[in-house]
């Protein structure tokens, strides 16, 4: 993520996030900010929230696990690795940490707690806070390339691989509805269910959405994937991708609506309505299907060049035939005139000869 941008100024869902069972699943991290409500549970790599954070579920985290003061977790909290509890942090369930425990005072575990690690109990400042703390003063000082390393530090070894869940200051986050201030992106092959609304909207390709979306701004439904509900904007633009199915309405200021695309209920255009052939997204696609349609790319590409090298071949040989007609014509040629040399030859050879007999008959004489 950019450094010079706040990382939680949007919701952001990669690619492969799902809600199965009541619970969010992803591969990646998942940061929560502060006085966010999740209705539902958390199963990620590292899962860090930020004060005043509600989730409705269970926490699992295959890392390490920061839970900021005034925190509400109604069911258990599973770690992998470290814990970071602050104080105050409310569980209603059980703590079960793989490592190290570090813990806040009047923490509230109903079931309580076990750690193979250490146990260290003190106030430790808030993960957030102290991040971003840390952060400003290295780009204050002007060490970018030292703030980057604590960045990747922080999300893992295996940054790269996943991008992280956010979920932006004030979000409330359950079935029934994501409801955020802020942007909102969803990655490709993602399931989510709930409706959407956000500041302004962006759906990857072959995400399906059990729900509706809504945006103040701009909203974005990218190839093949299905919304299974109304899809609204107040003043912004929707443009729809090639294969994208669209269960309910579609409403904006300006509708942009691939040839391809689907919509089962009614398009409804203040300014103006447009149908494109175009691809709506700008990131990089890198599905099976994409992957095999630039195969077949390549191989037309391939295909379209050996005609030349076929031609070139052709007229190879059309070359060597003619090379070998005229040598064919000319040795024949080149045979005659070297018999008519030996006739001629042996021509003056005979005359010569007579003219020899002739003057020793005469000197004879």
């Amino acid at each position: 993520m950019p450094l010079g941008s706040d990382p939680l100024s949007e919701l952001s869902i990669p690619d492969g996030t799902t809600v199965e069972e009541h619970d969010l699943v992803t591969d990646g991290d998942v940061i929560v900010g502060g006085q966010s409500t999740v209705e539902f549970g958390v199963r990620g790599r590292t899962v860090i929230a930020d004060e005043r954070v509600r989730f409705g579920g269970h926490i699992e985290a295959e890392g390490d696990c920061r839970l900021d003061m005034w925190c509400d977790v109604e069911d258990n909290v599973l770690v992998g690795e470290d814990a970071y509890i602050g104080e105050r942090v409310h569980i209603g369930g059980e703590l079960r940490v793989a490592g190290d425990l570090d813990i806040g005072d009047d923490v509230d575990i109903e079931n309580g707690f076990e750690a193979n690690g250490w146990i260290v109990i003190r106030n430790p400042m808030p993960t957030i806070v102290f991040l971003f703390v840390y952060l400003s003063q290295l780009l204050r000082i002007g060490e970018e390339d030292a703030a980057e390393e604590v960045m990747e530090e922080m999300l893992g070894d295996d940054a790269d691989d996943h991008d992280p869940v956010l979920v932006p200051r004030g979000a409330r986050v359950s079935d029934d509805a994501w409801r955020v201030s802020t942007p909102a992106t969803v990655g490709d092959d993602c399931r989510l269910h709930g409706n959407i609304r956000a500041k302004s909207l962006e759906v990857g390709r072959d995400t399906v959405v059990f729900g509706s979306l809504r945006a103040r701004g701009d909203l974005v439904v990218g190839r093949g994937t299905e919304i299974k509900g109304d899809v609204t904007t107040r003043s912004g633009t929707v443009r729809v991708g090639p294969g994208a199915k669209i269960w309910g309405d579609i409403s904006g200021a300006t509708v942009e609506l691939h040839e391809n695309a689907t919509v089962d209920g009614t398009i409804r255009a203040s300014d103006e309505m447009r149908m494109h052939t175009d691809e709506v997204l700008d990131r990089p696609d890198e599905s099976a299907a994409a992957m095999a349609e630039m195969a077949e790319a390549l191989e037309g590409d391939s295909d379209t060049t050996e005609p030349d090298t076929d031609d070139a071949t052709a007229d190879d040989e059309t070359d060597e035939d003619a090379t070998a007609d005229s040598s064919a014509d000319t040795e024949p040629s080149e045979s005659a005139d070297d018999a008519t040399d030996s006739a001629e030859t042996d021509a003056t050879g005979d005359s010569g000869e007579s003219a020899a007999a002739e003057d020793t008959a005469e000197a004879t004489e």
